[in-house]
This record gives C-alpha cells, structure tokens and sequence, in this order.
C-alpha cells in the first residue's frame, strides 16, 4: 500500500514537466486534490479504526471540503487570495489531522487492534 501511494505521488510530480503543466493549470489543482483526497480518507479512516476517536477523522474532513470548495469555487468566484487562503488553511488543517491521528496511534498497542479489525500489514 504504501508503496502505491509513493508510487502515485512521485508519478504526478515527474509528469509535470512531461505533460507541461503549469502549476498555474486549474488541472494541476483538481489532479492534486483527486490524489490527496481518497489517501486522506483512508489514513484517517484507518487510524480511527485503531484509536475510536472521531474528532481526528472529523476534523480531516473539514480541511479537505475546505481545500475542495477553494478548487470548486475557484479563483473566479473568491479570487486568487481566497483560493489560496482556503487551500492553505485546508491542507493545514489536514496535516494537524493526521499528526494527531498518528500520535493517537503510536499510543496504543496497534498490534492488538489491528488483530481484533483483522487489518492486514503489507
């Protein structure tokens, strides 16, 4: 799995110059956010799995519908410096998410949990 994801990450960053994006390019944005989105969700979902706790999950939500509506409404509804603003604050709002998600983790025995969910390490 994890392979996959490094895998799918490096692959987007490599092909910008073969594609010639530019970072300009509102298809840059949607491909960024097609590929943060479902590794989010998983991440979070997993590690809510582990740890029973709502609020990380939640809050990760909240950042990425944040990081979604500043692609969604775009530069021309809120203008340059509202899509950067939701999109920073979105995508802070999802690293604190998964920092706590992970530190919630790394405080259990994720071994016994993994083995209760039947969640298989790759």
């Amino acid at each position: 799995m994890s392979f996959f994801i490094v895998f799918c990450s490096s692959l987007l960053i490599f092909s910008y110059s073969f594609l010639s994006f530019s970072l300009e390019s509102e298809l840059v944005h949607y491909l960024i956010l097609a590929t943060a989105v479902p590794i989010s969700l998983l991440a979070l979902f997993l590690g809510f799995k582990n740890h029973q706790t709502y609020s990380f999950f939640y809050i990760g939500i909240i950042g990425l519908i944040l990081m979604t509506l500043a692609v969604i409404l775009g530069e021309g509804n809120i203008g340059e410096s509202g899509e950067r603003f939701f999109t920073t604050i979105g995508s802070l709002i999802v690293a604190f998410a998964h920092f706590q998600n992970h530190r919630a983790c790394k405080n259990l025995e994720c071994d016994d949990v993994m083995i209760k969910y039947n969640i298989k390490r790759y």
